[in-house]
């Protein structure tokens, strides 16, 4: 256990529930969530929850991902977080020293810390985290850049920000017939044969069915699947999230039927409103891609198909494009190693 300043206590992996209220009381994302690390867990990670406890509460934390990789190599992993008030200058450098020391003891050659920050906000915690380790730009795993629509205002004007066409189709989608509802576990495998017909279509890759039926178990309380239909013939779902004040829209699939119909402007009006019931200020459309030409800082570009980006952009809402990643090296050699054999699936998985 690393030493920490004597003001606080380590506590780790507290109890879920008491979790999941901190992150959600503290503004923190989905990624930092108890039961997205148990997700991860299930599939080739390692979740630890690592949090300091001042006077019986917990007032600082993080989940950190462990990943075994090839050649030996073993990679902590921050995603969306640290949860903390970075305005708290002696909270925030005993959690930096904390997370750097744990990562490291734990066998870590590098903590890639992907924060929930937009830019331009510098990554407040790099100054902390320079003292434990070498610093470098990271390579990102989350989407950089994406769309958030305001639903703290009144339907009738979250529907006037969209673009006229968009507004047209959420209604167009009613009078041609389609019916949205919310799916249960059992409705998990008709998503993903939908989710197979749009990775076919637009060349990405998915995860395996389990995948999708841990998630809809782990995530319950926090994510509904609504599902589009046309005379029960199911057309097009979305999985989406709704965790403390935001929801997220984090997979989504269509079959080739009945696209003339619009089910997919009415799944996610349908998604809108139930995330505006449940108290969420906003709905992130959780990636529009990266159109920008490559830079060396970025080598893990996300690319949109044309046709999405545009789609999510029809909504209307705020592009907000996030700080980016940033590594805490501790094995300089090792670092190296990991980024060549990065550089080597991107060049082998070139079209």
């Amino acid at each position: 256990m690393p030493r920490v300043n004597p003001e606080f206590r380590i506590v780790e992996n507290p109890d879920p529930g008491a979790w999941d209220d901190f992150v959600c009381a503290h503004g923190g994302h989905l990624l930092q969530s108890a039961g997205w690390g148990e997700l991860k867990a299930r599939f080739g990670w390692s979740a630890l929850r690592l949090a300091l406890d001042r006077d019986g509460e917990l007032v600082a934390g993080a989940l950190v991902l462990f990943r075994n990789l090839p050649l030996g190599l073993r990679l902590a992993y921050l995603p969306r977080g640290p949860v903390c008030d970075p305005t708290d200058h002696a909270t925030f450098a005993a959690l930096s020293e904390t997370l750097s020391a744990t990562a490291r003891a734990r066998g870590a050659f590098a903590l890639t810390i992907e924060p929930d920050s937009p830019s331009p906000s510098p990554p407040l915690f790099a100054d902390e985290l320079r003292r434990t380790g070498e610093g470098r730009v990271g390579v990102g795993f989350q989407p950089h850049t994406t769309i958030h629509l305001d639903l703290t205002r009144d339907l009738d004007t979250i529907l006037a920000q969209m673009k006229p066409k968009w507004r047209y189709n959420i209604r167009l989608a009613e009078r041609k017939g389609v019916t949205v509802r919310e799916g249960q576990l059992e409705d998990v495998p008709t998503f993903y044969r939908l989710l197979q017909i749009t990775g076919a279509r637009d060349h990405f890759a998915i995860h395996s069915l389990a995948y999708y039926r841990a998630a809809f178990d782990l995530l319950q309380h926090h994510a509904r699947l609504f599902i589009a239909e046309y005379e029960r013939e199911p057309l097009a779902a979305i999985f989406v999230t709704a965790f403390g004040a935001e929801a997220i829209y984090l997979y989504g699939a269509s079959s080739n039927a009945h696209r003339e119909r619009m089910p997919n402007h009415a799944l996610h009006w349908a998604a809108m409103q139930w995330a505006k019931a449940r108290g969420c200020a906003r709905y992130d459309l959780w990636g529009i891609g990266d159109d920008r030409p490559v830079r060396s800082q970025r080598p893990h570009r996300s690319i949109l198909p044309d046709g999405l980006r545009q789609f999510k952009q029809g909504f209307g809402g705020q592009v907000v494009e996030y700080v980016g990643a940033y590594d805490v090296v501790f094995s300089r050699w090792r670092y190296e190693l990991y980024r060549r054999m990065l550089a080597w699936r991107r060049m082998s998985t070139r079209p």
